[in-house]
């Protein structure tokens, strides 16, 4: 039996049905992946927005893989451990490839993950960033554990702050009850809190969230019809704006195994119509668009198209 969703991702269907592979928002998008023999994986963004400049970034990360082999000697026995069982010092054995990775925003992040190291289904992270200009230093410690009927998972910033988030799933038969919390050591208070029902199987799911800090409820639902078509709904309400609830549906339908379209409208009568098509291995090419259905004869339609490039 596996794990339940984590928090974040208990209307995850619904969320990415009404939310990913719209591309009007940018006028353009372009991503370049390629991989080096040496293993350093090249990364490179651009976006054009509607209004505004042009933002560009580059990455390189590489990836130092540890053996993962015991070593051949042995070191003595620990003084205070017991007697007839010594104590074997392991160099890489069940740590995660390091990634480090410098960006055009000066910044170099390393990643650290050891998994069923401490225990048996935890995951623990230590990521650190520094940016030479600024002097600006940053270290989290991210924890997941994982159970049959539990996913937990715990996110410290350790320099800033320091601040703790968390939050904890329980699932059984499809059924899911969740709640995330928010701390701040320096305050000694809670920062944020909220909680979550959901079922999910594999044809359908729905789920009820009341986010910041209870004030913000949704309700969505997932369908998946057959192999072809999705299909989804969400509806939200914030209390502290009104009485107004939000509503949004969207649809997709595979055409063939390398395209498929998609359709969303909310209340606001704002309509969205996207167009995916993998035109050959490793060349992704998205179309998108935003119609306002209210005021046609108006300026205030967008237009977007993505490539994805990746060797």
């Amino acid at each position: 039996m596996s794990a339940p969703a984590a928090f974040s991702d208990i209307a995850k269907a619904a969320n990415d049905l009404l939310n990913k592979d719209f591309y009007h928002a940018a006028a353009a998008n372009l991503e370049v992946k390629s991989k080096a023999p040496n293993g350093v994986t090249f990364t490179v963004k651009g976006k054009s927005a509607h209004e505004g400049p042009i933002a560009g970034q580059l990455e390189a990360k590489y990836v130092d893989a540890p053996t993962g082999k015991r070593p051949s000697q042995k070191k003595p026995p620990d003084p205070g451990a017991r007697k007839g069982r010594p104590i074997t010092f392991l160099w890489g054995c069940g740590l995660r490839p390091v990634p480090k990775a410098w960006t055009t925003a000066n910044a170099l992040d390393t990643k650290l993950e050891l998994d069923n190291n401490i225990a048996k289904g935890l995951k623990a992270e230590i990521l650190t960033q520094y940016q030479p200009a600024k002097q600006s230093k940053g270290a989290k410690l991210n924890l997941y554990f994982k159970q049959p009927n539990l996913n937990a998972r715990a996110f410290f910033d350790l320099l800033n702050g320091p601040s703790a988030n968390f939050d904890a799933v329980l699932g059984h038969e499809g059924f899911l009850v969740g709640a995330e919390g928010g701390y701040d050591v320096n305050k000694a208070a809670i920062t944020k809190y909220s909680a979550a029902v959901g079922y999910s199987v594999a044809q359908y799911s729905a789920a009820i969230t009341a986010s910041n800090n209870l004030s913000l409820f949704s309700a969505s639902y997932y369908h998946r019809v057959n192999a072809q078509v999705e299909a989804g709904a969400k509806a939200s309400w914030d209390s502290t704006s009104g009485n107004a609830v939000g509503l949004e549906v969207a649809s997709k339908y595979r055409l063939d195994p390398s395209s498929f379209a998609k359709a969303k409208i909310n209340d606001r009568g704002i309509a969205a119509l996207a167009y995916n098509v993998l035109l050959r291995p490793g060349v992704t090419l998205g179309l998108g668009a935003s119609f306002d259905t209210q005021n046609l004869n108006q300026a205030a339609h967008k237009v977007g198209a993505s490539f994805t490039f990746e060797a």
